[in-house]
């Protein structure tokens, strides 16, 4: 067993404390990697505070991982020592089902083994990126390229895919008018992959005081919610709309943003449940749509794109002792746009 130090929150309303953590010894496929940075997701700060059911404390989590490999099993042929790498949300699948065999195994029918607050296929509880060490199967490993430093790289792997998905699968385009709901750790991200893919972007934000940024990543247009006005002079507009509110919000409102054969994605996940008026969808032929992450490939391919195009998140590095701290700001809105741990700091 390999012991990895980390921080672990032992309940609802507990502050992070140092812990020791066992990372199984290497079986025949696994990669063992050691963390370097560890971005921070509101997804984090959901599952730690219980609000998506029940939880297995102490808890580590973290699934923004970027690092380098430093051993192999036996068997392993797609990584070596010293290579740079990266692990998303999930850690393993059944690689049987239909979807995992179209590599969509973030929709895997048995259920994906998520890096954190699952449990894997030995029957251990899994803890995320908030740790030194990890240890995961070659499949779920993703390459990071040269040309994208530990630290930025990161949040690529929850916050990057999980935008990046959507836009591919809904077909963000030259011609295609796309809004960006929120202008957050995964709206920045949204608003320069769908600039890179060609679409004109629009981010639709509760006030104006990031246009600057919005406008400075790619968007073309940036309107404020909070202003009754935008829902009347963009009604009608949009081909796609991406919500990444983890946030109640009036889904009729934007609906009504949408052009014939529109379609609002949420990748937001907030608790509490969202209400649809079933006369928005049908009046213009509209869709609302959710969308998770992406598959292995997927994520690999989201990489690359990012690579090819310059596109990184906007960071703020922490220590491992500004964790409660980063959460309290993030639900305060207060962070520009992502915060990311330096493990060396562990």
């Amino acid at each position: 067993m390999i012991t990895a130090k980390a921080r672990a929150v032992d309940g609802p309303d507990k502050p992070f404390r140092p812990a020791e953590i066992k990372r199984r010894d290497l079986d025949l496929h696994d990669v063992l990697i050691e963390i370097k940075y560890a971005g921070i997701c509101h997804s984090d700060i959901h599952t730690a505070h219980g609000e998506w059911g029940p939880v297995h404390y102490p808890l580590v989590p973290g699934h923004e991982i970027a690092g380098v490999v430093t051993a192999v099993g036996p068997n392993v042929t797609k990584y070596k020592v010293g290579d740079r790498v990266g692990v998303g949300c999930m850690v393993d699948s059944c690689g049987e089902c239909e979807n995992c065999l179209k590599g969509e195994e973030q929709y895997c029918l048995k259920g994906n083994i998520q890096t954190y607050a699952g449990v894997d296929k030995y029957g251990e509880p899994t803890q995320g990126g908030y740790s030194t060490h990890i240890v995961v199967s070659e499949d779920f490993v993703l390459r990071i390229p040269d040309n994208i430093e530990f630290d930025v790289a990161a949040p690529l792997l929850c916050a990057g895919i999980t935008t990046y998905s959507p836009l591919k699968h809904w077909g963000a385009a030259p011609g295609k008018n796309v809004a960006i709901v929120g202008m957050g750790g995964l709206g920045h991200m949204a608003v320069q992959i769908a600039h890179a893919m060609g679409a004109e972007v629009t981010v639709l934000s509760q006030t104006l005081k990031k246009k600057e940024d919005g406008l400075e990543l790619g968007a073309d247009h940036y309107y404020a919610t909070s202003d009754p006005e935008t829902f009347e002079k963009l009604a009608g507009t949009f081909d796609l709309i991406i919500n990444t509110v983890s946030a109640k919000i009036n889904l009729d409102a934007y609906l009504g943003l949408l052009a014939l054969d529109g379609t609002l994605v949420n990748v937001g996940a907030p608790a509490e449940p969202l209400s649809v008026g079933v006369m928005n969808l049908i009046g213009h032929r509209r869709s609302f749509a959710g969308s998770m992450i992406g598959g292995i490939r997927e994520t690999q391919e989201m990489l690359d794109f990012c690579a090819k195009h310059n596109i990184v998140p906007k960071i703020e590095v922490i220590s491992a002792d500004q964790i409660d701290e980063a959460y309290e700001r993030v639900l305060a809105s207060d962070v520009k746009y992502r915060f990311v741990i330096d493990i060396s700091t562990m």
